[in-house]
């Protein structure tokens, strides 16, 4: 076994190596993400030395001078290089300087703004030019990207480079509600949003589970409804101007009428049931809802709507409104009474009735109003916009309307799908048939990071890297749909991420030392990598029974959600089948790798009983394997096999497709594919 480990890691190099000078030998400017509108190769090169700095001219917002010095640290930190420049600032206006920056105007935050770029490398010089500072700061995160490395030193390929978003919104949502988010996750992950050129996080910040934002008018809000978990509004603030030297908004959300359980544990007087109440400790739609038709509902939340506003300098604000069952209004005699009064003849009509109030109030306050699909009602005026969880056919439908829309179905990372299935989603379809007055109404999308199956410790690898594909999807031409481009580039990106503090890499290894009692996990590892989570909310009707203060530290909340082992696998039996024999050793290889790696796994789950749990899965690894073994040999000889044969290994296959700790293998479909392929008598 110490043999093959030897084998196993010489052969791990070696993978690394090649991808590493294949990757070299391809230009880098092949590697970017998201991919620019137009990029054009000059074939040369331009050498990084320490005498590099960098000027910036024209009228810009200040936001340029720490998004320019924070691009030249990280290009110290790549590289060693001790610069002579330590900081850009406004007096940087050198007529000697090696990166040349000329912003037009400042940029706004908000729509319709412009954030386009030109980058142009020569040998000797490097020009970004924007119209604003937003496309100036989208530069300088593509000329990061370009920082490449060959005998002589490091250097950055020449090209020209113009460049504009696709979409205008193209945003993250991060649930920090259900498990609350400290403010140094929050702050990674808008520096990895900036990265990838996204220009929205929307922070969902109260839901049944919690409230998390202090209120100074009502401080009873997260005294009572947070477990001591929230954002005071310096730190609210704090994070608003972090984005917001990077180009990123901030929109907060709080969620009305519906999943307002947190509110009513201090203000139960505004509830439609009577309390008390008390903070909801599992997952799922309940019934407590604000109560419409008593005046004590909008004196409320005009006051801390209107102290929010003031907080929240965006111009939009969310106020959710989604999964309210209304079995609390139909149980109120009180309410049905108003209803009955004032001619309101559903729950959706009394819902449209509260979202006009609550309209009011917001106008009132200069914001303008942003919910989810459940907003849009008859009657609701069309400066509102749609945040579409239902599909593309509801957010066409709300912009065939005249209301603006973005598109968040599809784009539900806590689902566990594959980065390809996110990808392929688009706001507007390549082959999309709205008119061009309609499709202006689409404004973009947002991933959402619902937060019930995460931590601080693993949010991350849920994510990233996945959302940076959304981000190509919200930024570059609709033409770039290369599937198998996009998961080589991921694997580059998903590296460079690490150095906004990101830590999808590195808290994966912390969690197995922790599942294997800080034991070796190199056996643990090589099962985990090749596992993910069910798909879907499989998880809750599985046996375990979530709440917000479950363990989140299983095998389960390792995995990643999609692993990139099983993306290259089945590449491989694809191209095998297709008669492709340079890919047998890797199947070989791989299949070897998961037949030996079983005794290892087994020696350490008697170390460690948690991982009991998946020790059934990890002996279907190896009974599949072995059975594609055979599958490849006799597919490479020609040869048949009897039906009792087929038949043995569907019974292992189907075997193999059960979940074990709300976890499964992917790669099973692909050995399936194997054994359906070996000839049979």
């Amino acid at each position: 076994m110490k043999l093959f480990k030897t084998y196993f890691i010489s052969f791990t190099i070696f993978f690394i190596a090649a991808s590493f000078l294949r990757a070299q030998e391809e230009s880098v400017l092949n590697n970017l993400m998201p991919v620019p509108a137009k990029v054009i190769n000059l074939n040369g090169k331009f050498r990084l030395d320490t005498s590099f700095s960098i000027s910036v001219f024209g009228n810009p917002d200040k936001r340029i001078y720490g998004a320019a010095s924070r691009m030249l640290h990280h290009l110290s930190g790549r590289t060693g290089f001790f610069f002579n420049q330590d900081y850009v600032t406004d007096t940087s206006k050198s007529d000697t300087a090696q990166f040349v920056i000329d912003c037009k105007k400042p940029g706004k935050l908000g729509l319709n703004e412009e954030e386009s770029y030109s980058l142009n490398i020569t040998p000797h010089k490097v020009e970004l030019n924007a119209e604003t500072d937003l496309g100036a700061i989208h530069g300088l995160q593509t000329f990061l990207q370009l920082l490449s490395v060959d005998d002589n030193g490091y250097y950055f390929p020449t090209a020209k480079i113009i460049d504009q978003p696709r979409f205008q919104w193209r945003g993250l949502m991060i649930d920090v509600a259900r498990h609350f988010m400290p403010v140094d996750v929050i702050k990674r992950n808008i520096d990895a949003m900036a990265f990838l050129k996204m220009n929205v996080l929307h922070l969902h910040l109260s839901d049944d589970q919690g409230f998390r934002v202090e209120s100074k008018i009502f401080p009873e809000l997260t005294k009572l409804g947070s477990d001591g978990k929230y954002f005071t509004q310096d730190q609210i603030k704090d994070i608003i101007a972090y984005a917001d030297a990077r180009g990123i908004r901030i929109i907060p959300e709080f969620d009305v009428p519906g999943h307002s359980t947190s509110w009513f544990v201090s203000h139960p007087e505004l509830a439609s049931a009577p309390g008390p109440y008390k903070i909801e400790r599992k997952w799922g739609v309940f019934n407590p809802v604000f109560n419409p038709t008593i005046e004590a509902t909008y004196k409320f939340l005009d006051k801390f709507f209107g102290e929010m506003a003031k907080l929240f300098p965006d111009e939009y604000f969310h106020i959710g409104g989604d999964e309210n069952n209304g079995k609390d209004w139909g149980a109120n005699k009180s309410i049905q009474a108003f209803m009955k009064k004032n001619h309101i003849a559903t729950a959706e009509a009394l819902q449209t009735y509260f979202n006009k109030r609550i309209l009011k109030i917001l106008t009132k306050h200069h914001k303008r109003m942003i919910g989810w699909d459940e907003i849009l009602q008859p009657g609701m005026p069309n400066n509102i916009v749609i945040q579409s969880w239902r599909g593309q056919k509801a957010l066409f439908d709300a912009a065939r309307k005249g209301y603006m829309g973005i598109l968040s179905n599809g784009y539900y990372i806590d689902l566990m799908q594959p980065t390809s299935y996110h990808y392929l989603n688009d706001p507007i379809p390549p082959d999309s048939v709205l008119p061009e007055n309609v499709k202006k109404n689409i404004l973009g999308g947002e991933a959402t990071q619902w937060a019930e199956l995460v931590t601080k410790e693993n949010i991350d690898s849920r994510i990233w890297p996945r959302t940076a594909a959304i981000a190509e999807r919200f930024w570059s031409p609709d033409s770039v749909r290369n599937v198998d481009d996009m998961y080589r580039r991921l694997e580059i990106i998903n590296y460079e991420l690490e150095d906004f503090g990101t830590t999808q890499i590195k808290n994966y290894d912390m969690m197995l030392r922790r599942l294997t009692n800080d034991q070796d996990i190199s056996a643990l590892k090589t099962f985990v990598d090749v596992i993910e989570p069910v798909k879907g909310y499989k998880r809750h009707s599985q046996g375990v029974h979530y709440t917000s203060y479950s363990p989140y530290t299983r095998v389960v909340d390792a995995a990643r959600p999609e692993s990139i082992i099983d993306v290259h696998f089945r590449n491989y039996v694809d191209e095998f089948l297709k008669g492709n024999l340079a890919y047998k050793q890797s199947l070989i290889f791989w299949m070897n790798l998961w037949v030996n790696n079983y005794p290892e796994l087994e020696h350490t789950i008697i170390l460690s009983p948690i991982l009991r749990e998946i020790e059934p899965m990890s002996l279907n690894l190896k009974n599949i394997s072995e059975a594609g073994l055979e599958a490849v040999r006799l597919i490479s000889l020609n040869q048949k096999a009897d039906k009792d044969w087929l038949d043995q290994k569907m019974k292992l296959i189907n075997e193999a497709k059960k979940p074990y700790g709300q976890a499964e293998l992917e790669m099973v479909s692909a050995i399936e594919k194997l054994i359906k392929a070996v000839k049979i008598n």
